[in-house]
């Protein structure tokens, strides 16, 4: 069994103690990540199968570096090797920001003035202070270098494929010897404050998504003449309909945790400051389950979505049959007999 500590020695890393958090309940480790930005923590106790990134750039509102990059890639491919992960949690340590999204190093003052002045735009709808959001994107302009076209593109493309690796990629599901080439666990984005461009894109990645009431959520790429570009013209459709998507991506309008759940968006919306407790209680939920079901349940929904009625009812089929002779299977059957909690392994 491949675990994160396992994974953790070969990278010559290791696990450390990690302060208790807020929810004394619970204990957690902490892998420490490439990045000085991201870090993995895993709870442990009966929740060991629940695993967190952390998002941890406070200087530039989490804005996604390089740095940022590598330490997501290098979690996920961490987690997918991880035979004991269940559920993923991606969240921030950042107060009143989830992500600012991509850290493009914008090369002209015309165009982060441009920037901030959207952030006044119809910011009254969301309810949410201006200048809270005026930090999202001013953030150490003195720092920022530019980026040539070719390094953009070369960092969006990175970008995109990072975010796809959180879905499903069926060839290399049955094939252990292949490297992972996707995360096959649900994901759970967990959004208070903003999370504009490539950072709403992240949790768009995600399989649900839970908001604070203070969550801003925006696609503002337009307003500085280019698109989303790691996912978000084809994700956010396939959330909320084409012509809601449309007028969010053409608008840059923003909108809040709440709008975002009336429109498919997001799961839910709970108070400020709570988003974090709803998700636990979603991933407790789903780490109780049969962990084989879930990741196949995942796969026949992600890739039945994309394909004729037909095709993805033989999808199903296909799934379904994996399941019938799993140790996890008869495991339920006699919990179900036996009037017990199952304790499922993942065989």
């Amino acid at each position: 069994m491949v675990t994160l500590s396992s994974v953790a020695r070969s990278m010559g890393r290791r696990f450390v103690g990690y302060p208790k958090p807020y929810l004394s309940q619970f204990r957690t480790l902490l892998l420490q990540s490439t990045s000085q930005c991201v870090n993995l923590r895993r709870l442990s106790n009966s929740d060991s199968g629940i695993v967190e990134v952390n998002l941890d750039r406070p200087g530039v509102k989490n804005a996604i570096g390089w740095d940022m990059l590598r330490g997501l890639q290098h979690s996920f491919e961490a987690i997918s090797r991880d035979s004991s992960a269940n559920v993923l949690m991606i969240r921030s340590s950042v107060p009143k920001v989830f992500c600012a999204g991509a850290d493009l190093k914008v090369g002209t003052g015309k165009m982060l003035s441009y920037a901030c002045n959207q952030l006044f735009v119809s910011i009254e709808s969301t309810g949410t202070r201006v200048l809270d959001h005026l930090s999202v994107i001013c953030f150490d302009w003195q720092e920022r270098k530019t980026m040539s076209s070719s390094e953009v593109q070369d960092f969006v493309n990175t970008l995109r494929s990072t975010f796809s690796y959180l879905e499903v990629c069926h060839k290399h599901l049955t094939n252990p010897q292949k490297i992972p080439q996707a995360l096959h666990i649900p994901s759970i984005a967990v959004v208070e404050g903003a999370a504009f461009g490539g950072g709403l894109e992240m949790a768009l990645s995600c399989d649900l998504r839970i908001c604070g009431e203070d969550a801003v959520l925006s696609m503002p790429e337009t307003g500085l003449a280019i698109i989303p570009g790691a996912g978000g013209t084809q994700r956010l459709p396939r959330l909320v309909g084409r012509s809601v998507a449309k007028e969010l991506i053409f608008t840059g309008r923003k909108i809040c945790g709440r709008d975002a759940v009336s429109m498919g968006l997001a799961n839910y919306c709970v108070p400020s400051g709570e988003a974090h407790l709803k998700a636990l209680e979603i991933a407790q939920s789903i780490n109780q389950k049969g962990p084989l079901a879930i990741r196949l349940a995942k796969r026949a929904i992600n890739e039945g979505f994309e394909v004729d009625l037909a095709s993805a009812l033989a999808l199903e089929e296909e799934c379904y049959e994996q399941l019938l002779n799993t140790k996890d299977r008869l495991e339920g059957l006699a919990a179900f007999a036996e009037k017990r909690k199952p304790k499922y392994v993942g065989e």
